[in-house]
């Protein structure tokens, strides 16, 4: 496998936190909040109030986490949507929900799940979370519990929260393609696929001695950031030979997967790296199709909000024929299952 830095970028100051959008990344340096191309190319720069310390994006929308406050931005030019809303002790990180919408921890233990816009919803006491990992689905969101424990609640009119198994895991990776990397505490390292009662499957990869800081899941497998600094590749086809990238580069403690062949490795001091995989042909078409396709989202989000209010004002009005048609304009299909099934239920 061969993967190369296609370019690197200097920040101005040192940087807080990174964030896949749309191909490219998103780059919080002291207050300042930049969103780089594909190509090295910088599409906007912007000044925060605050230090941006988490971020997620999805649907033409940069939501980001900056003191107490969450605010989102459009990933078009950097315009503020919306001004930001706040809680008590703030938040600690967020996590796009699929359908639209976004999912906040805070510091008092609770879950804050927000519109896409950035219109709060509801709260959720989930306790003290360490990690948001992801959704299972709409409702299902599974994260790590400040014990070290998963956790899996059901996020929907009535509440649920249960925990996935009793074991006791020091790090644990976000969900990607429906799969976990997970270290245990005696530093054996797992993949796993969760549901909400458990696991599909789980099994260990391997039991040498790492010291994870970040993990990414690409076309050719998992790629570990280790606390020495270099990447490390860990697949189940390979239980006793690691192949690593990076090795006396010092790449830092931060790691995002872009697409299928590209991923960035930053410094706290500043310095980004663009890696590319040359030998993901297939991937890469793949993967640049789905970021001209959320590009191409971003720039229609005028359009498709108009259309999800109106999808959603004739809900309300209980014109649900139109409101499935529009739901499924939006590709909307939770929303489109939902109303079919209350159409069958009203008998309409």
């Amino acid at each position: 496998m061969t993967w190369t830095i296609s370019w690197s970028w200097q920040a101005p100051t040192r940087i807080a936190c990174i964030a896949s959008v749309e191909g490219g990344v998103a780059i919080s340096s002291g207050l300042e909040l930049f969103l780089i191309e594909s190509d090295g190319e910088v599409r906007w720069k912007i000044d925060m109030p605050f230090k941006v310390h988490a971020m997620d994006s999805s649907n033409g929308i940069l939501a980001v986490l900056a003191a107490h406050g969450f605010y989102v931005i459009s990933t078009i030019d950097g315009t503020m949507i919306h001004e930001g809303r706040s809680t008590f002790g703030g938040f600690t990180d967020i996590s796009s929900r699929p359908g639209g919408g976004w999912i906040l921890s805070g510091r008092e233990g609770q879950l804050h799940l927000f519109t896409h816009e950035g219109k709060g919803i509801r709260r959720f006491d989930s306790g003290k979370v360490r990690r948001l990992i992801g959704w299972l689905d709409r409702e299902h969101l599974l994260w790590q519990s400040s014990d070290g424990k998963l956790s899996c609640g059901k996020l929907a009119q009535k509440y649920q929260k249960r925990i996935l198994e009793e074991r006791i895991w020091s790090w644990v990776t976000k969900i990607s393609a429906g799969r976990l990397l997970l270290q245990s505490s005696n530093g054996e390292i797992w993949e796993g696929v969760p549901n909400p009662f458990g696991w599909d499957n789980i099994e260990r990869l391997q039991s040498d001695s790492l010291e994870p800081m970040e993990g990414i899941r690409c076309g050719d497998g998992w790629w570990v950031l280790g606390i020495e600094g270099y990447l490390i590749h860990i697949s189940s086809s390979q239980q006793n030979e690691l192949t690593e990238l990076g090795t006396g580069m010092n790449l830092g403690d931060m790691l995002e997967d872009l697409t299928l062949d590209s991923m960035v490795s930053a410094t706290r001091q500043g310095l980004v790296r663009f890696w590319t995989a040359p030998h993901l042909a297939q991937s890469q078409r793949e993967s640049r199709y789905k970021a001209a396709a959320d590009a191409a989202l971003a720039k229609n989000w005028d359009d498709r909000k108009t259309a999800f209010l109106r999808a959603r004002n004739a809900e309300d009005e209980g014109r649900l024929s139109l409101a499935v048609e529009l739901y499924q304009s939006l590709g909307r299909s939770e929303d489109v299952r939902r109303l079919l099934k209350r159409q069958k239920e009203d008998g309409e």
